[in-house]
């Protein structure tokens, strides 16, 4: 029984023509479309419950109750009252709520179908890399956007004191979900400065040295970015983010000063009797060239037939 093209055997460093690249990256779109799809439908039935579950800490923390019950203004303190703008809105929040869950939820779907499509393409050393550095950035993110998600209530304590006594603070429900997204990717992605200065380390960009003699200027920097990316004024938020980024940049140049030392041993060893070793492209004078009349004539340089070598010329 013959086999089809596609039950044909697969070559085993990943080449196939173009056509079958793009039917390939058809499919897997499909695949993970399909699942971001399927998980937002199922969010939708349960956006309410997202929001508060996003929203709570913030309202607790000022002397509110919940998002969506009645609130009203504690002697504690101003409490804050959660609206929606437009008649529209809240079919667009919705929607909107919707669809971030289903993209984060059904990230592992779709962030193994896209390395499904790209693996077949790298060599075993970048497969060992990619691996590492989504094992690793994964758990670094989701512990920043953790660190967001506790600090949030007391940033929203310090910043809701602003307001003049009795007065109610309006909250836009949807100014209030950006606001919280954003300080969520901004401390997630932060917890990955770390693993892009190893993997500069590991690449031979960087040295740990290097990394060292930054320490002062990074601690500026750090600090910096965390005061501007932290929208109150309190020191308390702002250390909750440098913090941690702190830590984990001196544990970064540790790890790049152990690397550094490990592949210094390694050069000095030299290269094990399987390896190859490094060539010497380093350019040297050969001398004077000896006279022409020392050496046999070329076949195109021989004028006679005896001094053509064993009777050819150049052309036979």
């Amino acid at each position: 029984m013959l086999k089809s093209a596609r039950q044909e055997e697969k070559d085993p460093e990943g080449r196939m023509p173009l056509a079958e690249h793009l039917r390939e990256l058809r499919n897997r779109l499909a695949k993970a479309m399909l699942a971001i799809v399927v998980v937002t439908i199922a969010a939708a039935f349960f956006y309410k419950d997202i929001i508060e579950f996003f929203t709570n800490p913030i309202l607790q923390a000022i002397g509110c109750d919940s998002t969506f019950s009645e609130l009203a203004q504690q002697e504690s303190g101003n409490c804050a009252r959660i609206v929606l703008n437009g008649l529209l809105t809240p079919f667009t929040l919705a929607l909107k709520v919707s669809l971030m869950s289903g993209l984060v939820l059904a990230s592992p779907i779709w962030l193994y179908q896209l390395w499904g499509f790209v693996a077949p393409g790298l060599h075993r050393h970048e497969k060992k890399y990619a691996v590492w550095f989504v094992a690793t950035g994964a758990p670094l993110f989701l512990g920043g956007a953790f660190f967001a998600y506790k600090t949030l209530p007391t940033m929203a304590t310090v910043l809701i004191e602003f307001s003049p006594a009795d007065l109610d603070n309006q909250l836009p429900l949807d100014d209030l979900l950006d606001l919280i997204t954003r300080m969520v990717v901004v401390f997630g992605l932060s917890f990955e400065l770390p693993l892009l200065l190893v993997m500069l380390n590991l690449t031979g960009a960087i040295s740990g040295k290097r990394m060292l003699g930054w320490w002062r200027g990074m601690i500026m920097g750090i600090t910096v970015f965390a005061a501007v990316a932290t929208p109150s004024t309190d020191p308390l938020t702002m250390l909750a983010l440098a913090g941690p980024i702190w830590v984990l940049y001196f544990v970064a140049t540790a790890f790049s000063l152990l690397n550094d030392r490990r592949r210094a041993k390694i050069a000095a060893e030299g290269p094990d009797d399987d390896e190859a070793s490094d060539l010497d492209l380093t350019p040297e004078d050969v001398g004077e060239i000896e006279a022409v009349s020392a050496t046999p004539a070329l076949p195109e340089q021989a004028s006679s037939d005896r001094e053509r070598i064993n009777g050819f010329d150049d052309v036979t």
